[in-house]
């Protein structure tokens, strides 16, 4: 058995009008994974792939030219805590308790000490702030720099100096970061790959129709029409910059969410590009047989990831000690012969993992040193069957429907080829300004978020910068913003109740307030009031259920204006149950022990009262199910 190894490394452009980051997610992950991770493998024989998106490159270059100026989280963090407006104390502690409290912040005993606190003194919340960063700090940093090393000892009582010395040595942290790929590449360790510009569906933007090639049920958006031009412009895009760091072209690019079809494989042929990859999935409903092994279509290498390996690094081994974690992927080889393609994100799930996922990484890849480890560009030198045909798709259900097909999203879809048309009309395509716009505002990461599929409470954020794109176009134009682009499309549409389901194991703090958003982030959300529109639909006093558990028991949070007078009885199926905890205030918060659900799984009701009134039974829309060990993977997507 040969083993493929492929980390993925992307996150969306945060970037405002003004080039602020509106969230640090760019900054946090650099300084947490991703000098980490090539260092970790450095450590060992395997070989891996590493794949850099443009747009995370060039936000990396963008925190080492300005500095923490450009970012709001971090300027917040930089005053002098006395300063702070009100809301300024809440925006930075909304971030700072975003931090995973099992695996970032218990082992901190000062942050763990601070994090459930109400209010905090001056001085306890520039210990929380240094106690932040320092969680964030990976692994080679705690170990090599004298600056983290040292505060990490201090242990409490920092100071503004403490603070200065702290960023100072993590933004001189950053320029290592880039040069360490090219130079692990160099050795022949690693292969650098990429994927077009801003992360964009290929195929939809060649031709919108494949939507419905993949999955004939998908609503197109209306007057849809071709952007293939753009299409290339992202491959080409892509090459420069990887070309200005790598000192080459690169071999290999991964299609954004594994999207591909046959228009986009030949654009990336014809751009030189040697080889692309997605899931298998897509080998499946292209006629292929054998996942083990690499593919030849039309004289471009295509590669297969094994789907249950990936996603069992990405989403279950978190949960097993790392040498029990190890044996497992160990004995699922067993048996195979080939070419094995693990393929997943890189950065966001190792920080569920105790230790940032260090002990595992390291056991792994002694592991896969008794295997014949290569990189994606050595794997295009192996044998390769003939693939006919290429059916289109993503590593998403084999479809696209994560960003196309509902109104939301269509109506996104509609005002780009709107504003495209008039662009058309004043005969300034060829403008760079607007090309830019347009390449920005054709990412995956607007679609993702808008209408059914994914919930986020930054969805209006999102919203914000994608149509921001358009309405800077026309600004370039000196035309007057058409209204549709000043009206959010979060919101603004009449669409289905969303119902979706957790996503990681959450810890929240039961004190019937929003503490922070974060500390339900990655929760399942059933959206009592149609959609999360400005009309409602049902008459319950409940706007959202939010539900989760971690090992010990199941959390559930109901927003509603109120939440203080309401009377809550919980039913786990025909079984009423007492909560260990609840608190009503802002909204309620309920926590049950997990030895209240005597089977595997169960659904879940509630009986609401007002002023001694039983006014609703919930869900009403939708079913809430819970499971003692619920299954994640089916749930996100990395």
């Amino acid at each position: 058995m040969k083993v493929i190894l492929l980390w993925h490394m992307h996150q969306p452009d945060y970037r405002d009008e003004t080039g602020r980051f509106l969230m640090p997610w760019v900054f946090l992950h650099a300084i947490k994974d991703y000098y980490d991770m090539p260092w970790i493998l450095s450590g060992s024989r395997a070989k891996a792939t590493f794949n850099l998106t443009p747009v995370l490159i060039e936000q990396l270059e963008a925190y080492i030219d300005k500095g923490g100026e450009c970012d709001c989280f971090l300027q917040l963090w930089s005053k002098d805590p006395a300063s702070l407006e009100p809301k300024e104390r809440e925006d930075l502690l909304h971030i700072i308790r975003s931090a995973q409290f099992q695996t970032m912040v218990q082992p901190i005993p000062r942050f763990a000490e601070l994090y459930h606190l109400e209010s905090h003194s001056d001085a306890e919340l520039i210990d929380l702030e240094i106690c932040f960063l320092l969680a964030w700090c990976g692994s080679w940093l705690r170990a090599h720099d004298e600056t983290v090393k040292t505060l990490l000892g201090k242990g409490r009582g920092y100071d503004a100096e403490d603070k200065t010395k702290l960023l100072k040595t993590l933004f001189g942290f950053l320029p290592k970061i880039l040069p360490f790929y090219a130079e692990l590449q160099k050795q022949g360790r690693i292969s650098v790959s990429t994927t077009p510009y801003s992360h964009p569906i290929l195929p939809l933007l060649i031709d919108i129709r494949t939507a419905k090639a993949a999955d004939p049920s998908t609503a197109l958006p209306a007057d849809g029409f071709s952007l293939e031009k753009d299409a290339g412009l992202h491959i080409q895009k892509a090459r420069a910059i990887y070309r200005r760091h790598f000192g080459k072209d690169p071999a290999g690019m991964w299609p954004a969410e594994g999207a591909v079809d046959p228009s986009s494989a030949e654009l990336f042929r014809q751009a030189g590009v040697q080889w692309i990859a997605t899931d298998e999935a897509i080998l499946a409903r292209s006629g292929g047989g054998d996942p083990y092994a690499p593919y030849d279509y039309q004289g471009i290498r295509i590669f297969f990831r094994d789907h249950t390996l990936s996603d069992l690094i990405g989403f279950s081994y978190r949960n097993l000690p790392a040498d029990a974690a190890v044996e497992d992927f160990r004995k699922r080889l067993e048996g195979k012969n080939g070419t094995l393609f693990v393929i997943l994100d890189g950065e966001n799930a190792w920080e569920y993992y105790p230790e940032n996922g260090r002990p595992f990484l390291k056991g792994f890849y002694r592991m896969l040193e008794s295997f014949e480890t290569l990189t994606c560009d050595e794997a295009t030198k192996l044998p390769a069957r003939a693939l006919d045909n290429l059916a289109p798709g993503s590593w998403i259900d084999g479809n696209f429907r994560t960003w196309i097909g509902d109104e939301e999203k269509n109506r996104a879809w509609e005002l780009l080829f709107q504003t495209r048309l008039d662009v058309k009309h004043h005969g300034r395509e060829e403008d760079e300004v607007i090309r830019a716009e347009f390449l920005a505002a054709e990412a995956s990461d607007w679609f993702w978020w808008y209408g059914e599929g994914h919930y986020t409470e930054f969805a209006r954020e999102f919203d914000r910068l994608y149509r921001e794109h358009l309405i800077r176009i026309y600004e370039r134009l000196h035309l007057p913003v058409p209204p549709d682009l000043r009206i959010p499309i979060v919101g603004a549409h009449q669409i289905h109740a969303l119902v979706n389901e957790p996503k990681a194991p959450i810890h929240p703090v039961i004190d019937g307030r929003i503490t922070s958003f974060f500390e339900w982030l990655g929760s399942g959300v059933i959206d009592e009031r149609g959609g999360g529109g400005a009309m409602q639909y049902t008459s319950t006093p409940v706007e959202r259920i939010y539900w989760g558990c971690d090992e010990a028991a199941f959390y559930f949070r109901l927003d509603s204006p109120r939440a203080a007078d309401l009377t809550v009885r919980i039913f786990f199926d025909e079984e009423e149950v007492t909560p260990r905890q609840i608190a009503q205030d802002e909204i309620v918060e309920i926590a049950v022990a997990k030895s209240s659900l005597k089977k595997e799984q169960a659904e879940v009701r509630f009986e609401i009262a007002l002023d001694g009134e039983n006014v609703a039974v919930l869900p009403g829309v939708g079913r809430l199910f819970i499971s003692r060990e619920p299954d994640y993977a089916g749930n996100w997507f990395v």
